[in-house]
């Protein structure tokens, strides 16, 4: 048995024997003795991960590309309520760019991006506040919801959670985060709920703002104090060479990244990632992680094995 085939079988052992979807498994008396004894052991090699999570703040930033696929984000899904489950503190933090284009698109409007960012008119953010409160957000609380009453949606905008900022007047309406008031979150965590949050924020003065949601789950796990910052996307990690798929960083320090922004090495979407990243270690979170939220139970395999898949940021 390879260590990938023993980490999918511990990771199946947990989601069968531990999660609430365990009614919807075959009869306990249909499985062999040896099965039950194989599932034992592997739960056994995994408990000194789950005491060392346990109690733990864990942000999990889900991009919008990564919830593309429905069987994907069933078992994001079940891996939350997973973490919950055996202790850990999951808060959700959400993307929606690839929605928010889609309906552009079929309202026969054009995105535009700078730096990685959306330009956003009065009318884009209306759309943008459309798809991430009333869609994407419901969409992440439903699907945790089908195992239990776990999940709460949230917005920035609720309860002073995010005060923005107007990042660039050549923007439009994009926000930088100015502050997090984590009163809510840490609220939600102690009645034992699970934040999902959407990324529109406000000023003062109740002006609203679209804010990178790459940005908001770094400020968001700095002000919780939270252990590690996950971000799922759509690609394996940070390149070297993006091209080169051999050339996968495992491990960075902030000030290794900090050189590849400055040097104009990164680009695109990734800049707030890292940039996000690289604040978030400085600021107390013990690590940041990117991984490819396509792969099944990736955030699992992060927090259980040793795997070291995709890559971690460190100080």
């Amino acid at each position: 048995m390879t260590d990938n085939d023993s980490t999918d079988k511990g990771v199946a052992a947990i989601l069968r024997l531990v999660s609430d979807a365990d009614e919807k498994e075959m009869p306990s008396e249909s499985r062999s003795i040896e099965e039950h004894l194989e599932n034992a052991q592997f739960l056994i090699e995994i408990l000194p991960y789950i005491q060392r999570w346990r109690g733990k703040i864990v942000v999990i930033k889900y991009g919008g590309n990564a919830m593309a696929d429905d069987s994907v984000s069933m078992r994001f899904a079940e891996d939350i309520v997973l973490m919950k489950q055996v202790g850990i503190l999951p808060v959700v933090v959400h993307g929606g760019g690839p929605q928010i284009g889609a309906l552009m698109e079929k309202l026969g409007k054009k995105s535009e991006f700078r730096d990685g960012l959306r330009v956003t008119d009065a009318e884009t953010l209306d759309i943008a506040r459309m798809v991430l409160v009333g869609k994407v957000n419901r969409d992440i609380v439903g699907a945790i919801n089908v195992h239990g009453p776990h999940a709460v949606g949230v917005s920035g905008e609720d309860g002073g959670l995010i005060t923005a900022a107007a990042r660039n007047p050549e923007l439009g309406f994009v926000g930088d985060v100015s502050s997090i008031n984590p009163t809510l979150l840490a609220k939600l965590l102690s009645e034992g709920l699970i934040p999902v949050m959407s990324t529109i924020g406000a000023d003062a003065t109740g002006q609203a703002y679209n804010i990178n949601a790459d940005t908001v789950a770094g400020a968001v796990a700095e002000a919780l104090k939270a252990e590690k910052v996950v971000y799922l996307t759509d690609v394996a990690g940070l390149y070297e060479d993006f091209d080169d798929k051999k050339s996968l960083i495992r491990r960075a320090t902030i000030s290794e990244l900090q050189e590849k922004i400055d040097s104009g090495l990164l680009s695109g979407g990734m800049i707030p990632k890292i940039e996000a990243c690289v604040r978030a270690v400085e600021n107390g979170v013990s690590s940041a992680h990117l991984l490819d939220g396509r792969v099944p139970h990736v955030s699992l395999l992060e927090l259980f094995t040793d795997l070291g898949i995709g890559t971690m940021i460190v100080p």
